[in-house]
């Protein structure tokens, strides 16, 4: 090998070692890209399957009738208590009125049952009163004619014993007067003795007769003093009866109290059937619950609304949120308050910050209308998916308002 050689090779082998270090430089650029691309990616957790959410406000019509008039179009905003829909108020005007009269009907009865309790306690308290006294009246005119009785029968006895003596003293006269005749005509006493029998004859007759004037007069006071007596324990039966009569006052009493509170209670309802008149007046007039956006108007003027009929939706576009539908592998490391990174399609992109507010307690499947059964048939593993709930942070561009149903793609920080 010639001297010529030697510098060809000494260059080539400086070449070879350079390229060697280039190699590895790269290899060291390539490791390095590699594992800050695997630390960037391992600590996020991304999903297309993701919209934005929010509230749909259902409007609908709380009673029913003819519509006057709709101060909306679809796509309006409005704001909470806006006046949207004004049903015929007629109908329910005259109810108000009846129920307005009713009440006042039924507070005048009340009144008037109030007023009956102080009236009947009186009146019930005078009827006791009364016959309590009418049967102690009654009980002193008994034993008044008691003690009449008995000073009647007390006296006919001496009357009666009176008059048998008068009979027996008159009949002796009247048997003397016989035999004094018998004499008189043989001449065997004197006129003067005849003229004594005669004289004892007669005043025998009016002593047996004022006897038995005495007796009959006697008979007529007791007569009189037993139907004084009778009449007077008629008094006290009739008394007793009032008195038992009585002792159903206090129960009248307490019918007059129940009446006052079932009045009471017919205002109390008589009140809230006016309330309730109120209430559906006021319902003719449909606002608005929420601001946000009109949608889904059903509703046109002349239309005839049932209650409860849905008529128009609002979304308030102040209160949305990102639900996202993330595979249950990618949950693992996935808590609430940790921060995400929203892009949204319908904008080329743009982003918008967010945090995750909860996961789901059940995966999507389990909440559908008719969840799956593996038991059922054959098993096929699918990775399931959990709705995460995703709030926005930060204001909303006016110039980029978002709507619920626009598709997005979070990604969720999860270190």
């Amino acid at each position: 090998m010639t001297e010529q050689d030697h510098p060809q090779r000494s260059a080539g082998r400086q070449g070879i070692g350079k390229a060697r270090w280039i190699l590895v430089a790269v290899a060291l650029v390539a490791a390095v890209v590699v594992f800050w691309l695997w630390r960037y990616y391992s600590v996020r957790e991304s999903t297309d399957d993701a919209q934005i959410d929010g509230h749909i406000n259902p409007v609908a019509a709380r009673v029913g009738g003819t519509v006057l008039a709709v101060h909306v179009r679809d796509n309006q905003e409005v704001k909470a208590g806006s006046l949207l829909v004004k049903i015929d108020p007629r109908d329910y005007e005259v109810a108000l009125e009846r129920a307005r009269a009713e009440v006042a009907a039924a507070e005048a009865a009340a009144s008037a049952a109030g007023t009956a309790i102080p009236v009947t306690a009186i009146t019930t308290s005078s009827q006791v009163s009364g016959a309590q006294a009418l049967l102690a009246s009654a009980e002193a005119r008994v034993a008044v004619a008691s003690r009449e009785v008995d000073g009647a029968r007390a006296r006919f006895g001496p009357l009666q014993a009176r008059l048998r003596e008068a009979e027996a003293l008159h009949s002796r006269a009247t048997q003397d007067l016989e035999r004094m005749k018998q004499l008189i005509d043989k001449d065997r006493i004197s006129r003067q003795q005849y003229d004594a029998a005669v004289a004892a004859a007669d005043a025998s007759r009016a002593a047996r007769d004022a006897a038995a004037a005495m007796v009959t007069e006697a008979e007529k006071g007791l007569a009189s003093a037993e139907a004084r007596l009778e009449q007077a324990r008629a008094g006290v039966a009739e008394a007793h009866a009032a008195v038992q009569a009585t002792r159903a006052a206090p129960e009248q009493v307490t019918i007059a109290k129940s009446q006052s509170l079932s009045a009471q209670a017919r205002v109390l309802q008589a009140r809230a059937a006016l309330d309730r008149a109120q209430l559906d007046l006021e319902y003719t007039d449909v606002r608005a619950p929420v601001t946000g956006i009109i949608g889904m108007k059903k509703v046109e003027i002349g239309q005839v609304v049932q209650r409860e009929q849905p008529l128009m939706a609002i979304v308030p576009l102040d209160d949305i949120w990102v639900t996202a539908n993330f595979k249950e592998t990618q949950l693992r490391n996935m808590r609430p308050g940790q921060s995400v990174e929203i892009s949204i399609d319908a904008y080329g992109g743009s982003k918008y910050r967010g945090r995750v507010e909860s996961i789901a307690a059940a995966t999507g499947a389990r909440f559908s209308l008719l969840p799956p059964e593996n038991a059922t048939g054959n098993f096929v593993k699918v990775v399931q998916r959990i709705p995460v709930k995703i709030l926005l942070e930060g204001g909303h561009d006016p110039a980029r308002l978002l709507r619920p149903g626009m598709s997005v793609v979070p990604t969720v920080l999860t270190k």
